[in-house]
């Protein structure tokens, strides 16, 4: 129901809680100051290194709305000590029983009163809840020694086009505070965290369960890669779109240095499941022409031409281009180096994991270790997803986005991390972060998470086996969602993977929706 005529009251209380650092040699503890509710709040500490003043200026806050209408707040944040403090606001207490979407916030910053305000937060949904519950407003604050910083926090109450009649009876009450108040420098992977508006969920997902659900909705979860802490996003999200260099791609995750991973996903935005075949670079590629030898799971391999590999270090030597690899490195030559877009990607590791895991590790006798010529060979991915004689699923696998050999680390210039192999800066998934997103565990299928590309099929970057008869094989995602394995001359999709600089990352606007997508403005309007 939408009606102009009908009020709906909005209770906000302000309550600042400051957390203060305070010892020596890195330890801190916090300080909590509670002060008055709708009043001129101010609360100041004194640390000799840093001292926040949270002022309210504005008495509290306090508002009627009508569906249409918004509501503003406004304060200020100052650091009078000697350090810089990166800070979060959060909702203290915050019970709000409005419907999904009716009441969302858009949150912005200014260096002076008068002075344009530039978003931190765009739009965003507030969290729904029965129950007085405690969340992140918005994190990653900087506040420089001796800045003062002014705030505006913008409360709508939206029209939507669902029935909003539950929304007559429904309430917003909520207090703030000031939490995560620290001295020492965000890592380059928390400034893009806190640049996507996101903030690290803690635990694990059970991977061995498919991410139906946008299971990130509330924080990114983490995982340890070559460069430090990853944080991931896992299934049906819808805010994780970017534009760049004229597409429309998927932000898989944050690496560990700032870099931002992101998928293929078409020359216009489509949403999660969408069967379109603009949503792939090619769609009738093999991973390698030939599949009779073991080194035919590489990326690169060796010997040259069809010659068999008589030595696993032969089958490794990254002498040859696969097919793939020729495939990717042309099309990114074509629509990123030429128009004049390398500059923006970083030379970002991908991972052809070539190791072979022991038998009692795998635990099929079969699996000779050898790794070339026509061997049957198991390597280390499958291991993780498949164990036994049988092979049969593992039920709780546990992904390792790690990569295990240097040889298997390809890149393009960087030769202290990876192999310095590429040519172009551009590269395929790993099966292991097909299932960090959400797949599930071996071939359980999967229509909702943001991976699946309607009934076309693609190539991962992951070896998984070579089997008697003459059949390298290389994972792939299904048409429904599966991780998968295929003979690597078969003909499958191909969605390049890039990872964006975190310099290129601070120049984003945009809140992720495939109706405002993260963006460079001059680049990409």
């Amino acid at each position: 129901m939408k009606n102009k005529s009908i009020r709906n009251k909005v209770f906000i209380t302000i309550m600042i809680c400051a957390l203060v650092l305070v010892g020596i040699l890195g330890s801190y503890a916090f300080f909590i100051g509670q002060v008055g509710q709708n009043k001129n709040q101010e609360v100041t500490v004194e640390t000799g290194t840093m001292a926040l003043t949270f002022s309210d200026g504005n008495n509290g806050f306090n508002a009627e709305l009508n569906f249409g209408e918004s509501a503003e707040k406004t304060f200020t944040i100052e650091n009078t000590g000697t350090k810089e403090g990166t800070l979060s606001v959060s909702w203290m207490n915050l019970i709000n029983t409005y419907l999904e979407g009716s009441m969302t916030y858009t949150f912005l910053e200014s260096d002076t009163e008068d002075s344009e305000y530039t978003e931190i937060v765009s739009n965003k949904n507030i969290p729904v809840t029965n129950e007085a519950e405690d969340g992140v407003l918005a994190s990653g604050i900087t506040i420089p020694a001796g800045v003062k910083k002014y705030y505006k926090l913008i409360i709508q109450l939206n029209y939507t086009d669902f029935d909003q009649t539950a929304d007559l009876q429904a309430k917003l009450e909520t207090q703030f505070k000031i939490t995560e108040g620290i001295l020492k420098d965000p890592t380059p992977a928390e400034k893009t965290l806190a640049k996507l508006g996101k903030t690290a969920k803690e635990g694990s997902p059970s991977f061995g369960s498919a991410a139906t659900s946008d299971e990130t909705k509330d924080g990114l979860y983490t995982i340890e890669d070559d460069y430090g802490t990853s944080y991931y996003y896992r299934g049906a999200t819808e805010d994780n779109y970017i534009k760049f260099a004229g597409f429309y791609w998927r932000i898989v995750r944050i690496n560990g240095d700032g870099s931002l991973r992101i998928l293929f996903d078409g020359t216009s935005p489509h949403p999660n499941g969408e069967d379109s075949e603009d949503r792939f670079a090619l769609t009738n590629a093999s991973f390698n022409n030939n599949a009779g030898d073991a080194k035919y799971v590489g990326y690169m391999y060796g010997p040259s031409g069809t010659a068999e590999s008589t030595s696993k270090e032969q089958a490794q030597t990254n002498l040859e281009n696969s097919t793939i690899k020729t495939l990717l490195e042309n099309w990114y030559k074509t629509n990123i180096t030429d128009k004049g877009f390398d500059s923006y990607v970083s030379d970002n590791i991908f991972c052809n994991d070539r190791y072979i895991p022991p038998k009692s590790l795998i635990g099929s006798s079969t699996n000779t270790e050898k790794g070339y010529g026509k061997n049957i060979t198991l390597y280390a991915t499958i291991s993780r997803y498949r164990h036994g004689e049988n092979l049969v699923a593992i039920e709780d696998p546990s992904p390792k986005i790690k990569c295990t050999n240097k040889n298997d680390a390809f890149t393009k210039n960087d030769v202290i991390n990876g192999n310095g192999q590429l040519q172009e800066k551009v590269g395929l998934l790993t099966g292991d972060e097909v299932v960090l997103v959400g797949s599930g565990k071996w071939e359980l299928s999967n229509n909702n998470y943001f991976l699946k590309k309607g009934k076309h099929k693609f190539w991962t970057m992951s070896p998984t086996s070579y089997y008697a008869g003459g059949l390298a094989n290389v994972f792939y995602v299904s048409e429904t969602g599966q991780l998968i394995n295929d003979t690597v001359s078969f003909k499958e999709g191909i969605v390049p993977v890039i990872s964006l600089t975190s310099n290129y990352v601070k120049t984003l606007i945009g809140n992720g929706t495939m109706n405002d997508p993260f963006r460079e403005e001059n680049l990409e309007p």
